[in-house]
């Protein structure tokens, strides 16, 4: 049964459908995790064709399953992106008719290292047997079934590459195509134009409303489509200590310095208990005492906390320092003494070979080449030391050539054993040649750091249940004064801050800076959830979140607050070019100029290809494509452009000469086109009528 259980690990067989990967999952258990409510039988569906829930949640208990510690959610929308594409797909080959046979189906199962590599189904000269590989499941007929499953999944492989080749040999490049490439790489065009900037207007002189934008959206649908989502603002209270909290942490663990007297019941007399400062055991002491356990390793100075640094780099053995705060601990900390050279700084120039661990090398070398020219830069190296730096930058194989070889710092054994040995066994400034499976280096060592070694009693500074009931508290307040009151009328009597509201979608799991919140997100999108509602959340290892339904938005766009950003520069400048072309008047350059207290501006030697405005104006292919449709001397009129408004005059146009071949033309254009085919998928998802009923579902 061992190669049931290799195979089982690739129990997802790839397909490889265009720009994303389909899974096909397969089915191994009857019993699937729990957790959706089975309020309706349909995940949803794809053009009229349902997707049982059951089905459905098998799957996403498989994904869960697979030791990728994925999110339920999360398994839940790789289920049904898998779920959408192969629905869509198998669509589309059912009306192509396409058809596989038994031969290509093996073919794909091959693919599988665990089935084509199997040495249990090859024979003597290491080749798949499709004889053995059918005998074993003959001889295994409880297997017979999985065997049909991996069919099917093969079969839609099969069927996808058969797919996938008929659209990559749909798209092609006529010659035509050619000459127009190369007419607009090589014709150029010398013009005159006025520029009426959109920066010479204030931003503040134009308004651009919610409505203008939405408008601007219906009139692009497509590209703004989005599912519904749910506008959500918050107050976060956080659990965190007081500064009561802290000073009682402090003064605990500055009692520990020194020793203590206390009563033994059991042997009714009082005890003196050793103080750190006097501890025999100062590891044990830790171990009793603190919240983060011995660390026996030497530290250098740069590790060592920025503030307290200096002091505790600087201790003497057997002196504590401290009390301190590190991050959210309260410490104090003994030298257990000094060591020298704990950290090194080098630089190295590697020469690769044929065979060794480094990719990209700049040139195929043997290994005696590669020893040769090592020997031949470490005696320039040591006839004239400051030549490395350079040689590292020209010679070196590896990537640090670029910072002159240097490696920075690193500690014992993160280097290779002969570069490791090398270092910390010499001196600084000591040069010289080691080989290692990536070649032959080139070392200079350049610095090394002393460290100490530190006995550290931490305690976490954490808020007391006294401090978390009255954090709990005020929380439970502000949401009742949230209810009845108007939410930000509440936070401001509390003295709370309100959060900038964060945009979610149905099967979102992340809320905004918060991060994964799941709960917050199901509960946005709940049947009686609406507009203005409030709820308070207790969210583990940060405090409570007081979160309101600001608004739900079910126009199938993007929201405005996410989308204005990009698409109020784009009105500002529509409503901008409106107020500088009433200024464009006059029958000439000149006159316009002048109109718009402007200059005429010359251009010469411009393509198509590369329609770019000298003098930082950057990319205008309206205005140069303008520039190249005007007769010799015409005017233009006003062009809106990206940075602001054009009139230009054609001055003259330079044609390349005439080619009887375009060939390398239409291969550079071909070479652009070839990933076209992973438009399909898209297309035809934006064309489906998809019903997604996740969200009715828990998770």
């Amino acid at each position: 049964m061992a190669v049931l259980a290799k195979i089982r690990q690739r129990s997802a067989l790839l397909i490889a459908a265009i720009a994303i990967a389909l899974f096909a999952f397969i089915i191994q258990d009857l019993i699937g995790k729990g957790g959706f409510s089975q309020n309706t039988k349909d995940v949803g569906s794809i053009d009229g064709k349902d997707i049982s829930f059951e089905d459905f949640r098998l799957k996403v208990s498989n994904v869960e399953k697979s030791g990728q510690g994925i999110t339920s959610t999360a398994a839940a929308n790789r289920v049904w992106d898998q779920e959408v594409s192969i629905a869509l797909l198998t669509a589309e080959f059912d009306k192509l008719g396409l058809r596989v046979g038994e031969k290509h189906i093996i073919e794909v199962l091959k693919a599988d290292q665990n089935i084509g590599k199997n040495p249990m189904f090859l024979n003597a000269a290491g080749m798949f047997d499709l004889a053995k590989f059918k005998d074993y499941f003959k001889t295994n007929p409880e297997q017979a079934q999985y065997l049909k499953d991996r069919e099917k999944d093969a079969e839609l492989n099969a069927k996808f590459q058969i797919y996938n080749t008929l659209i990559k040999a749909g798209v092609y490049t006529t010659e035509s195509e050619g000459k127009l490439k190369y007419e607009m790489e090589s014709n150029k065009v010398n013009f005159a134009y006025v520029a009426g900037l959109y920066s010479t207007i204030k931003d503040s002189d134009v308004k651009v409303t919610d409505a203008e934008i939405v408008d601007f959206m219906k009139k692009n649908e497509k590209k703004y489509k989005a599912d519904e989502s749910r506008e959500v603002e918050y107050v976060l209270i956080e659990d965190k200590a007081s500064k009561e909290d802290e000073n009682e942490v402090k003064n605990k663990i500055t009692a520990l310095l020194s020793g203590s007297v206390v009563y033994n019941q059991a042997t009714g007399k009082n005890d003196t208990l050793q103080g750190f400062r006097t501890a025999t055991n100062t590891i044990d002491f830790v171990n009793s005492n603190s919240d983060v356990p011995y660390d026996s390793s030497y530290v250098a100075k740069k590790d060592l906390p920025a503030i307290d640094a200096e002091q505790l780099y600087n201790l003497a053995p057997g002196a504590v320092y401290g009390p301190y705060k590190f991050g959210s601990y309260y410490c104090i900390s003994k030298s257990l003494g000094r060591k020298a050279g704990v950290n090194a700084k080098a630089s190295h120039i590697l020469i690769s070979y044929q065979g060794t661990q480094v990719p990209n090398q700049k040139e195929n070398r043997t290994k005696e080449e590669a020893k040769a020219k090592a020997e031949s830069i470490l005696a320039q190296v040591t006839a004239n030391p400051d030549s490395f730096l350079m040689l590292a930058f020209t010679a070196s194989d590896d990537s640090s050539s670029q910072q002159g070889g240097d490696l920075g710092y690193f500690g014992p054994n993160q280097m290779v054993k002969p570069f490791n040995d090398f270092v910390f066994n010499n001196s600084i400034g000591k040069v010289g040649l080691v080989e290692t499976p990536f070649g032959f280096h080139i070392i200079k060592i350049t610095d090394k750091q002393d460290g100490i070694r530190l006995a550290t009693v931490a305690q976490k500074v954490e808020a007391s249940e006294a401090t978390s009931d009255k954090i709990f508290t005020e929380a439970t307040k502000f949401e009742m004064d949230a209810v009845d009151k108007d939410f930000n009328k509440a936070a401001k009597e509390m003295k709370l801050t309100i959060a900038a509201p964060v945009t979610v979608k149905a099967m979102d799991e992340a809320f905004g800076p918060l991060g994964n919140q799941r709960t917050i997100v199901r509960w946005a999108f709940e049947d009686d959830t609406k507009e203005g509602a409030v709820k308070r959340f207790e969210v583990a290892n940060l405090g409570h979140v007081i979160a309101k339904l600001k608004k739900i938005d079910n126009s199938g766009l993007v929201a405005v607050s996410l989308v204005r950003p990009y698409v109020e520069p784009i009105l500002k400048n529509k409503k901008k070019a409106e107020l500088i072309k009433a200024k464009m008047t006059g029958s000439s350059l000149e006159a316009i100029a002048k109109a718009t207290g402007s200059t005429v501006q010359q251009v010469t030697g411009v393509t198509m290809e590369n329609p770019v405005l000298a003098g930082g104006v950057g990319q205008e292919p309206k205005v140069v494509g303008n520039a190249f449709a005007l007769s010799a001397n015409k005017l233009s009129a006003p062009i809106e452009g990206n940075t602001g408004v054009y009139v230009v005059k054609n001055v003259s146009i330079v044609k390349a000469p005439a080619l009887k071949n375009h060939a390398p033309y239409v291969a550079k254009l071909k070479a652009q086109s070839a990933s076209d085919a992973n438009r399909v998928v898209p297309a035809l998802k934006a064309n489906a009528t998809i019903v997604d009923n996740r969200k009715l579902f828990n998770y």
